[in-house]
């Protein structure tokens, strides 16, 4: 068995096997210099407790059969500041905001703030460059709901040479007022947000969620904003009970979530797992979502935001993740103004998700909504009601019922017009889906170039449930319909099993070209 070192700080360390397994693997004992770490099982594995500016050795041994030793060396850490030694209680009663956030303020060049052990009460914790922040087992930062005490997040303040304006708050595409997150960064870089502790923004209905379309003077914070970042690792920590989205990533760079837990009811509003808007290079691996929304939800900001700064979401792989409950497990949109590029999700695990794929898109968008290297492979899918739906009729927005929006007559394309150029599904098992095995529809005026399924096998669920594969106008409620796709230029199909399906395999519309193939 073989795994190299996926990252490494000055307290743990992360490793990642070379398998073909998904997620979970045989178990496996985890050996540093000579004594036993522990037994797991998980593809992508943190072990803590180590000292800083130290050489370590890694070995794995499985039914004795032992791999290569590794070594590695930790990275230096000047000073340690325990949250305690400024005044924080950790009792679960004290609001322990300010003890905490001085810590940080404190913290010198690449140390570490420890949370030890403890319940710690908090609104709104504002990050710096170049530091740790170790949540140890059993630490817990709890959210305080006060609207009052919590601060605001302007989503525009105007510069005063009056060119352009300053953006700090964020809402579903939008530069509007917001909440700060407990956890919040703000052109900061070099942070890693690190240790066995718990996030628990302590959300329920009787609070964040009793009014969830009302802006009660800002909108509902994130868990984890990181606002123009750069070079930030999130590793080992479990994020839950969000009052919005759980992970925020905004216009940043390098970012890589690892070996996490983000938990969330399945009826809660607006909790996605992990979105990443207008982001490069994002990380996403050995992460397990089970939320009452998009488990990962790639964006690029609505009209204005994509329209203006066109910046897009590129370069966001994800792998050896578990997504379960949530309504897609990898949806791009709808918020997607300013498109995608290299979007690969290889290696995970779709358990019970309404959509696997969920693409989001409308006319609109805008023409800089291009949305491009979408690629899924290598993946598990189980109990999915909808495993691939690309939907460019999304009626999202005060709008989003309108017929420019819903027809699906031929419109002249112009500035408003969206386009998908390519997405490749390979290597994909899909069993016991619901609704159907694809629901897929691009624009008439400006059709998918190019669909690809190769090596894909769907099945259906004996007692297949009856529902709306995609939010557009015109989609019924169905059960095991096959793969229903529209308005593509090019379609692959490339050793393609579809069993238990009712009616037609294939219902095609609008499709130019087909190629279809068996070995």
């Amino acid at each position: 068995m073989n795994f190299h070192i996926l990252f490494c700080s000055s307290r743990h360390v992360t490793i990642e096997l070379d398998e073909d397994a998904i997620y979970e693997t045989a178990s496996y004992e985890i050996w540093v210099n000579g004594r036993l770490k522990g037994v797991f099982h998980r593809m992508i594995q943190t072990i803590d407790g180590l000292l800083p500016d130290t050489d370590y050795e890694i070995m794995l041994v499985r039914a004795n059969e032992a791999s290569e030793t590794v070594t590695f060396h930790t990275e230096p850490e000047p000073i340690t500041l325990n949250v305690r030694d400024f005044g924080a209680f950790g009792d679960g009663v004290h609001d322990d905001t300010s003890a905490i956030q001085a810590a940080i303020l404190c913290c010198p060049k690449n140390a570490r703030v420890l949370i030890p052990k403890g319940t710690y009460p908090v609104t709104a914790l504002f990050l710096k460059s170049d530091m740790i922040l170790e949540l140890q087992e059993n630490a817990v930062l709890a959210g305080i709901y006060d609207r009052a005490r919590t601060p605001i997040l302007p989503g525009q303040i105007e510069y005063d040479n009056e060119d352009g304006y300053y953006n700090l708050g964020s809402w579903e595409g939008n530069p509007i007022d917001s909440f700060a997150s407990m956890i919040t960064g703000i052109h900061v870089k070099n942070v890693t947000i690190c240790g066995k502790g718990v996030l628990d923004g302590r959300a329920d209905f009787e609070n964040w969620w009793s009014r969830p379309k009302d802006k009660i003077r800002a909108w509902r914070p994130r868990m984890i904003f990181l606002n123009h970042c750069e070079n930030i690792t999130v590793v080992g920590v479990t994020v839950q009970n969000s009052p919005a989205w759980n992970l925020h990533p905004y216009f940043s760079n390098q970012i890589r979530f690892l070996d996490m837990e983000v938990k969330g009811p399945a009826n809660s509003h607006n909790t996605d797992g992990c979105d990443p808007e207008s982001c490069t290079n994002v990380e996403i691996a050995g992460v397990h979502f089970s939320v009452g929304d998009d488990c990962i939800a790639i964006k690029s900001g609505k009209i204005y935001m994509g329209k203006k700064f066109k910046v897009p979401s590129k370069h966001i792989h994800i792998r050896q993740s578990w997504m379960q409950d949530g309504h897609g497990a990898v949806t791009v949109g709808s918020e997607i103004a300013a498109g995608v590029d290299d979007i690969h999700i290889s290696k995970c695990r779709f358990s019970n998700t309404d959509r696997g794929l969920r693409v989001k898109t409308r006319r609109g968008r805008g023409k800089d909504s291009v949305l491009k290297g979408i690629v899924f492979e290598d993946l598990e899918l189980e109990g999915v009601k909808a495993p691939f739906v690309v939907n460019s009729f999304y009626f999202c927005d005060p709008d989003g019922r309108t017929e420019y929006v819903g027809t699906k007559e031929t419109l002249p394309v112009d500035e408003r017009t969206p386009k998908i150029e390519s997405i490749e599904f390979r290597n994909i098992v899909c069993r016991n889906a619901h609704y159907c095995g694809a629901y897929i529809y691009g624009l008439p005026e400006q059709k998918i170039e190019r669909l690809a399924f190769d090596n894909v096998s769907i099945t259906y669920a004996k007692e297949a449930q009856t529902g709306v594969a995609a939010m557009m106008m015109g989609c019924e409620p169905a059960s095991r319909l096959g793969l229903v796709i529209g308005n593509v230029k090019n379609l692959i199909l490339h050793n393609v099993s579809i069993d238990g399906q009712d009616g037609e395999r294939l219902c095609l519309s609008g499709v130019e070209n087909v190629e279809e193939e068996q070995d």
